[in-house]
């Protein structure tokens, strides 16, 4: 079993980081972008924290959900299948798919505009008008099996006097499975913090553009599932098998003509949305290239060249140095290649470690095992008592980039990984203050689903106010979220992370554009 020891004694005094997976995949994609519904923006792995035998696995939909954006709120798409997928073989294939169907159901559709009618108090209230109901599917070895069937999805939050008690209606929203676990499905705040700025030449091209959250005040529709970790493994032993891939995807189910001379017409599923470690769509991947990676299963990543090039020869550090004067790394990155597509292992890449490579399997076909861009998790390591914001780049083994927890700081442990810090073992104190976005704006939850309750409060002020008000009408919401997990803040870092904030005055300077 690949204990927690032994992975730390395995990393010795390498710093390791999880290479430029660095944010959320809100609008990743030009045909994505104008979706909503079927835009999955973030994917979610780890151990839970308060049952250790168990995985949770969180995935996102619906970017930038404004709490006030009423009538109709916001709905999971009927005519769409959304899917959370495992490859615990390392073949690049679902060995695990979790598949949810909802439909829509309208109380008076005839006579109302209102979402609801009065105080909603439960999931059957009279008074809820627009409700949506899901089928959750099992697929194991090319048998599926249907575990919920027309089960309630918690409604938006349309606000506090509509529904006061939001926490009564998640748990009326939480369902217990078949042979252990549970799955949530309905709104919540959306648990991705950093300044996107980002995307306006590296934060406004002097640093100027930092320290604001982008996605705070706004929700977004979550699906959250919970299952024993022997459910999940090769041969359902996790002991001799503990390392997973995670990914999910989004399905529009279409209409197919075949030939119109013949006019047949047959439905079919079409992937329109993947997700599995965060920004590799938006940053890894050229524009041209974009669209079509949504459509692809990992299994067909290593037959893309373009994008396995920009892997081995990415694009960020290059900007970082026209803007910021920071030299690149030299290609080929081969570490970045190893984190992507491989897993972290000795044998895998430069990066002396055996952390969450699926050739640590002790079952695993190596022959079979292929390059595919998967969020890979190792379950044997143990939640850590007190989570480090920067995961394994600060010795903390249960974190990004092995899976990702909600409370994991990418966007500041990528912005040292771009620079080579994987590669070389050596942290760039130029990035010790990354984004300044270091936590949420509201607490994470003790208990599944650990993500917080949904905002009620309007994110802008409008043109009269005193300007973006996001952060303070979220904390108005903080008394409504489930209780708090205690995570280690940066003045408590440890080992590295000391070094990293002690170099914490030298900052990055923009590049004389006359030198």
């Amino acid at each position: 079993m690949l204990g927690a020891t032994t992975l730390a004694a395995g990393l010795g005094a390498m710093t390791l980081a999880p290479g430029i997976s660095a944010a959320s995949s809100h609008r990743e994609a030009p045909l994505i972008a104008g979706d909503p519904r079927a835009d999955n923006t973030d994917v979610y792995a780890f151990t839970s924290p308060d049952k250790a035998d168990t995985v949770t696995m969180v995935a996102n939909w619906i970017p930038m959900e404004e709490p006030n954006g009423g009538p109709n709120f916001y709905a999971f798409g009927d005519d769409l299948r959304y899917n959370i997928k495992v490859d615990n073989d390392g073949d690049g294939n679902a060995d695990v798919t979790y598949s949810w169907r909802f439909h829509n159901s309208y109380r008076d559709a005839t006579n109302q505009f209102l979402y609801n009618t009065g105080q909603v108090t439960s999931l059957n209230d009279p008074d809820l008008n627009f409700r949506q109901f899901y089928d959750l599917v099992v697929t194991t070895g090319g048998k599926s099996r249907t575990v919920l069937r027309n089960v309630p999805a918690a409604p938006s939050q349309t606000g506090k006097a509509s529904m006061p008690d939001y926490t009564t209606l998640r748990n009326q929203a939480t369902f217990s499975l078949p042979g252990g676990g549970k799955t949530y499905s309905g709104q919540a705040e959306d648990p991705f913090f950093a300044d996107l700025r980002v995307f306006d030449l590296l934060y406004g091209g002097n640093l100027s553009e930092r320290g604001q959250d982008t996605l705070a005040g706004y929700n977004v529709n979550t699906i959250a599932l919970q299952v024993p970790k022997w459910q999940l493994a090769l041969n359902g032993n996790s002991s001799r098998n503990p390392v997973i891939g995670i990914w999910s995807t989004t399905e529009r189910e279409g209409v197919t003509i075949s030939d119109s001379r013949k006019s047949q017409h047959g439905k079919r599923w079409k992937q329109v949305s993947r997700l599995g470690n965060p920004l590799v769509n938006e940053v890894v991947v050229p524009i041209k290239f974009k669209d079509a990676f949504n459509t692809l299963n990992p299994s067909q990543d290593r037959t893309v060249q373009p994008v396995v090039d920009k892997v081995l020869d990415p694009i960020l550090p290059k900007l970082i140095q026209q803007v910021y004067g920071i030299p690149a790394p030299p290609a080929p990155r081969n570490d970045l290649f190893e984190i992507y597509l491989t897993g972290i292992c000795k044998a895998c890449g430069p990066i002396q470690a055996d952390l969450n490579a699926h050739r640590l399997n002790k079952d695993a076909n190596l022959r079979r095992i292929v390059p595919a861009e998967e969020l890979r998790l190792n379950t044997a390591v143990p939640p850590t008592a007190r989570p480090n914001r920067l995961g394994v780049l600060a010795g903390d083994l249960a974190g990004f980039p092995n899976g990702r927890r909600l409370a994991d700081d990418v966007i500041d442990i990528s912005l040292q990984a771009v620079e080579g810090a994987a590669q070389t073992g050596v942290l760039v104190p130029a990035l010790a203050d990354g984004d300044k976005v270091n936590t949420n704006e509201v607490p994470f939850g003790a208990s599944f689903p650990y993500v917080a309750l949904p905002h009620t409060k309007n994110v802008n002020q409008g043109p009269g106010g005193t300007g973006r008000n996001a952060e303070r009408t979220a904390m108005e919401n903080s008394a409504a979220a489930a209780p708090a997990l205690t995570t280690a803040q940066a003045a408590g870092l440890g080992g590295l992370g000391v070094l990293l904030l002690a170099a914490g005055g030298l900052r990055l300077r923009r590049r004389d554009k006359t030198s």
